[in-house]
Formats: C-alpha cells, sequence, structure tokens
C-alpha cells in the first residue's frame, strides 16, 4: 500500500533532521532520541518506518544522495539557462569555495562526511555511497561531453576519467579544508580544475 502524504512527510522530516544532525557530529555519536526530539514524533514514528538504526541508514543515506543528485542535475545541466557547459561546472565549484567561506570547519557534504565512517560496518550504506558517487560522477560526465559537442573541448578527451578527477579532487579537497578549517584546499583545487580545462588544446 502505498503511504499517504502525511506519511511521507513524516518519513523524510525524520530523514532531513538525521542528516542536519549527522552533518554537525557524526552517524555513531547522533541517538534516536536527538533525531526525534527534532522533529518532535514519538518513538514508535521511527520503528512504523524504518527496522533497524541501519535499516534507517541505508534509508538516510539513498535520500541524501537522491537529494544532492538532483540539486546538481538542476544547477549543471540547466541548459537553457546556461548554454555554456563550463561555465555552468566552474559556477558550481566556485560555490563550494563561497560554502567553506563562510562555514570554516564544516563539511560541504554529507556523504563525504560519512563515508569513512560508515562503508566499513554497512554494506548498505556503502552501496548507496558507491551508487550516488556514481551518479555525480556520471553529471560531471554530461557537463564535460556538452561542452566536447560545443567545440570547447578537445573530441578525444577522456570524459570518463575526467569527471572521475573532477570528483576526486573536490572531494579530497573538501576534507582537507574541513581539517585545516580554511577553503583554500578548496579554492586551490577549483583553480586547478579550471586551469586544466581551460588549457586543453581543441584542435
Amino acid at each position: 500500500m502505498r503511504p499517504n502524504m502525511k506519511e511521507q512527510t513524516t518519513k523524510e522530516r525524520i530523514l532531513e533532521a538525521a542528516e542536519e544532525l549527522m552533518l554537525e557530529r557524526s552517524f555513531h555519536s547522533v541517538g534516536l532520541k536527538q533525531i526525534l526530539d527534532a522533529v518532535k514524533v514519538p518513538k514508535g514514528s521511527f520503528y512504523y518506518y524504518f527496522e533497524s538504526k541501519e535499516q534507517f541508514g541505508v534509508e538516510m543515506m539513498k535520500h541524501y544522495m537522491d537529494q544532492a543528485s538532483v540539486h546538481k542535475r538542476s544547477f549543471l545541466l540547466n541548459r537553457e539557462k546556461e548554454p555554456d557547459p563550463l561555465k555552468r561546472l566552474f559556477t558550481y565549484l566556485e560555490g563550494s569555495i563561497a560554502f567553506m567561506d563562510k562555514h570554516p570547519g564544516k563539511f560541504p557534504c554529507l556523504a563525504i562526511k560519512l563515508a569513512s565512517e560508515v562503508s566499513d560496518i554497512s554494506a548498505g550504506m556503502r552501496e548507496e555511497l558507491v551508487k550516488g558517487f556514481q551518479d555525480w560522477i556520471n553529471i560531471y560526465r554530461e557537463v564535460l561531453n556538452d561542452a566536447v559537442k560545443a567545440g570547447l573541448l578537445p573530441e578525444d578527451l577522456d570524459i570518463d576519467t575526467e569527471a572521475e578527477l573532477i570528483q576526486d579532487h573536490w572531494a579530497g579537497a573538501a576534507q582537507r579544508a574541513v581539517i585545516f578549517q580554511t577553503s583554500e584546499p578548496v579554492r586551490h583545487t577549483v583553480e586547478y580544475i579550471k586551469n586544466r580545462i581551460e588549457n586543453m588544446e581543441v584542435r
């Protein structure tokens, strides 16, 4: 039976409250009571939707990755709003610098924050991370493919590898930015990605 709108909203409220709490702390340090207090629902509501904290973690990770993918697609693949694919890419990446400037020491991405914590203890959460990260890489791949078609990048560019490099460079820079509590690692990485792409020779 399909849940009604009220049930969907309650479940999403629980997931989103947990995401916010865990972005500030960690998966294991956030207790069930903290999540339920944040959304003001009884304990029974949690077990109505989730059999265990691990199953909840899997659904939370899927929810977060799906929402993040929607956001990335709406910006990076919005060809009508910004026809230039490289401008879309660079503007998006520069947005992470602005976030880190405003919130030094805070992770800009829940998936990156929790990845090392949960990957070796929950196969389900790890699988959602794998699917989500691959989806993000595919989005970068589409942007790069648009740029190749527009004659902005070389036709023989290995866009699969380039898309992976963008994701990996950014993720690593975000982690170091949190450790050092400065946006400089992200700033340098975005500049590196821009320079690398802009200096590719189009024949």
